[in-house]
């Protein structure tokens, strides 16, 4: 079965919540947020190399991103670096590594992870990457890795299961009845009580011809405009015709395109100390705190009554903070971002206002 199984690392994502680190040239994704010494992305990579062959890893990214991802994971061939010239959100960049996949072997099983997430217990992430590849290879299922959540946290999508059903032997494994949006603090509470609710990874796993399937009914005009290039894909020809397809893809996630509508839809529970990093405030949380609760990355800083904050500077750049109580301090070479963590989702307004009124050069 190992030699069936492929992983699509999906890496095309702007990081705009992690302005001013993030940039359009620079998305998170190429960043070492928690200060590993790796990128987000190759620590991806590295974590799915223990599982897949790295000629059976690829990463879907946009076409900006070419030389760095080539940097960052210099271990894969031009082949193995697919290239979007828009984004188009998660359903068109898989329907687009099904089909390259499916040119090497019909066969496949696939995972499909984010570039850009946190997992700390990675011995757990790959045994059950290896139980989930078992079971869709042997049922017509999609499967989606659903955390156990650990507080009534509002940043997720959530994941309703049905405890009654009886999907195998293995407990973890269950129907999904609904899936869910970010819910607000009050449903946030009540699914975390209900004890019926998991976060919403974003980590898939089916095979291939499930998958495949599920698009020819749920969303027939992506998987016939990405059809079309059967004979042209992995020829001179791949690139144009990638670029006129994206033209015309609906911009729609696979949760909504497939997820949400599919039949034979299960959920493994888990908990192998996962995030999804998308916001300042999850870097804090997952991150090592002074006396104070305050996290300081690269830069060095000085805090006088200050407490609950995060603290990011350019490295050995002084920072001294008086006053500050749950906070994000982040200052670049030609940016400086104070904000409240309460008022943390204003960020994605602050960079539509700063490419308004400043330009370009600040995004």
């Amino acid at each position: 079965m190992t030699n069936n199984n492929y992983c699509v690392i999906m890496a095309g994502g702007s990081g705009s919540r992690f302005w001013p680190l993030s940039r359009d040239s620079r998305p998170k994704q190429f960043l070492d947020i928690l200060g590993t010494g790796k990128s987000l992305l190759r620590q991806t990579f590295e974590r799915v190399n223990k599982l897949f062959p790295k000629d059976h890893i690829f990463v879907v990214t946009g076409e900006q991103y070419e030389k760095a991802t080539k940097e960052h994971i210099p271990e894969l061939n031009d082949a193995q670096v697919l290239l979007e010239p828009y984004r188009r959100n998660t359903a068109p960049c898989i329907a687009y590594a099904n089909y390259k996949i499916y040119q090497i072997n019909p066969e496949a099983n696939i995972v499909v992870a984010p570039a850009d997430h946190l997992i700390i217990n990675e011995d757990d992430f790959i045994n059950t990457l290896k139980k989930g590849l078992e079971f869709v290879s042997q049922d017509n299922a999609l499967l989606t890795l659903g955390i156990k959540p650990h507080r009534p946290e509002t940043g997720y999508g959530y994941i309703q299961v049905d405890n009654e059903s009886s999907v195998s032997d293995d407990e973890n494994l269950k129907r999904v009845r609904t899936f869910t949006e970010k819910p607000n603090p009050e449903i946030a509470q009540a699914f975390y009580e209900s004890g019926e609710y998991y976060w919403n990874s974003g980590i898939f796993i089916w095979s291939l011809k499930t998958i495949m399937q599920a698009f020819e009914i749920h969303l027939p005009e992506t998987d016939n405009l990405f059809k079309r290039g059967l004979d042209i894909y992995d020829t001179s020809g791949e690139k144009d015709f990638i670029q006129q397809t994206y033209g015309q893809c609906q911009n729609i996630s696979i949760d909504n395109g497939v997820m949400e509508k599919a039949e034979d839809v299960y959920v493994y529970c888990s908990d192998f100390g996962w995030s999804d990093l998308g916001t300042w405030s999850s870097v804090y949380e997952n991150s090592d705190k002074d006396e104070n609760n305050n996290v300081v990355k690269n830069g060095n800083a000085i805090n006088y009554d200050a407490y609950g904050n995060i603290i990011y500077a350019p490295e050995g750049k002084l920072v001294v903070i008086e006053g500050l109580e749950d906070y994000i301090v982040v200052d670049t070479n030609d940016a400086l971002l104070i904000c409240s963590k309460e008022k943390e989702q204003n960020i994605k307004r602050f960079v539509t206002d700063v490419k308004v009124e400043k330009g370009k050069d600040y995004i």
